[in-house]
């Protein structure tokens, strides 16, 4: 079959993998465009576009794809380039971009996104970090045709996959990428063979998963500490939660809720003993195991406390 594809991150590229590796042909590939990146904010190439540039795969990098926003007459050339690009179907997974209506249409056989939620729960940007943050105990992925609207369009296929107590949003993407890569192998093989029907998205159970900022990482001490202990395995690895010693940013990557706190002020530094940090919350105690300052490698708590030192009574903010 004669896909274009449409990615930008890891996550994009695992799919894109599977579906070159797995005998169709990727006739043209849409990503972001280069974005700087690293400690001299070099331009640096999407995951998506890297293999993409190794494998002989046109690639394209409009700016927009929407003919009405900032950027029409790129968007304009993108379409055209669409419209004449030899394929099926058109293949999504994290691109970043909207697709207006005049895309959609283009494909004769539509639009498949690889969506990492079961919908209708988690619609939007950042489905696994916000699903590990709310606590959910399963995730999955959609395999879905896409419509106008964010993430509206009906599903094709799902699979559910249980979210682990200690797993993070990195961990869940790597299960989740194989998952969405198997599906979509599915769906493209059942799609060559006929018309792929598709349930409708029921109108129950909608949620929204926002973009993250990098200020959401602030870890706000007066909140329950296993609120905290998802928050940190939500943003870990992008973008990181972190809080302030003394005008020192420290970068919190492993923590648990453990019971206590006493009557002990939000943020306080309870212990250093026993290999953790241990801090009180608005309920319960934040033990971190994993740190970081700036510059510095990440190290085990044991490890970094080792060299840094919290004055009895230290406050976190």
């Amino acid at each position: 079959m004669n896909i274009i594809f449409a990615g930008t991150p890891w996550f994009a590229r695992c799919a894109l993998e599977a579906i070159h590796a797995g005998g169709h042909e990727v006739r043209l590939v849409l990503t972001q465009p280069d974005r700087p990146s690293g400690r001299g904010m070099r331009l640096a190439p999407s995951p998506v576009k890297e293999y993409a540039l190794a494998n002989g795969i046109p690639v394209l990098q409009p700016a927009s794809l929407r003919p009405d926003g900032r950027y029409p007459e790129e968007a304009r050339a993108a379409q055209q380039v669409l419209r004449t690009s030899p394929h099926d179907v058109m293949v999504v997974a994290a691109y970043g971009l909207i697709l207006p209506p005049s895309v959609l249409e283009i494909p004769h056989l539509g639009c498949l996104n690889i969506h990492a939620s079961l919908l209708p729960r988690w619609r939007g940007a950042a489905p696994i970090q916000r699903a590990i943050e709310a606590g959910d105990a399963t995730t999955g992925i959609t395999i879905m045709r896409m419509a106008a609207g964010l993430d509206t369009g009906p599903m094709l296929l799902q699979e559910p996959t249980p979210i682990g107590p200690e797993e993070t949003a990195g961990e869940l993407q790597e299960r989740l990428a194989a998952i969405g890569s198997r599906l979509i192998l599915a769906a493209l093989s059942r799609l060559g063979a006929g018309p792929l029907p598709g349930n409708p998205q029921p109108d129950a159970g909608v949620t929204y998963a926002t973009k993250i900022t990098r200020q959401e990482g602030r870890l706000d001490f007066t909140r329950p500490a296993a609120d905290l202990a998802r928050q940190v395995r939500a943003f870990n690895p992008q973008p990181g939660t972190f809080t302030e010693y003394r005008g020192t940013v420290l970068k919190i990557w492993r923590a648990s809720a453990c019971p206590g706190g006493g009557l002990a002020s939000p943020g306080t530094v309870l212990s250093t003993d026993h290999g953790t940090l241990a801090v009180a919350c608005g309920s319960g105690v934040l033990e971190i195991s994993e740190i970081q300052k700036p510059g510095a490698v990440r190290l085990s708590a044991s490890a970094f406390l080792k060299g840094f030192s919290f004055e009895t009574g230290a406050v976190l903010s």
